[in-house]
C-alpha cells in the first residue's frame, strides 16, 4: 500500500511519475523489425501514461522498440509505440510476474487522454 507522500507500506519510496490502473487485455506487440508477431497480456496494477509492464514469458531486450495496439475497457483503441526499459525474467516469490516494463516513446493526444481518464477514475468505472 502507498501512503500519500508516496512511500510503501514497507518504508520504500514510490518512484513512479504518473499514476497506474489496473488493466487486463489483450495486446499485440510487434518489434521495429516486425520479426516477432505476438500478443501478451498488461498486468494488474500496472499501465499509465507513461507506459506499462507487460506479462509475458516472450522477453525482449532493455532498449528494443515495439508497436502495442490494445484496447481500453471503453472501447477506445490505443495504438502506442513503446520501449523496453525494465526485464523481469522469472516470477518473485512476492507475486510478481516475469515481464517487460514498457515507456512510450509515442502516444497521440487522444490515446494518452483515455489512458488519463482511466487512471484518474481507476479501471472499475
Amino acid at each position: 500500500m502507498t501512503s500519500p507522500d508516496g512511500s510503501s507500506a514497507a518504508g520504500t519510496q514510490n518512484l513512479r511519475k504518473h499514476l497506474r490502473s489496473t488493466l487486463d487485455v489483450a495486446v499485440s506487440v510487434s518489434d521495429a523489425t516486425n520479426k516477432v508477431n505476438g500478443t501478451l497480456h498488461f498486468d494488474t496494477q500496472d499501465v499509465s501514461v507513461g507506459g506499462a509492464f507487460v506479462r509475458s514469458d516472450l522477453l525482449f531486450e532493455i532498449g528494443e522498440e515495439l508497436a502495442l495496439a490494445f484496447a481500453l475497457p471503453s472501447g477506445h483503441k490505443i495504438q502506442a509505440r513503446g520501449k523496453v526499459v525494465r526485464v523481469a525474467r522469472d516470477s518473485g516469490d512476492d507475486g510478481t510476474a516475469a515481464g517487460m516494463g514498457i515507456q512510450f516513446v509515442a502516444l497521440p493526444d487522444a490515446d494518452r487522454d483515455a489512458i488519463l481518464a482511466l487512471v484518474t477514475r481507476g479501471s472499475h468505472g
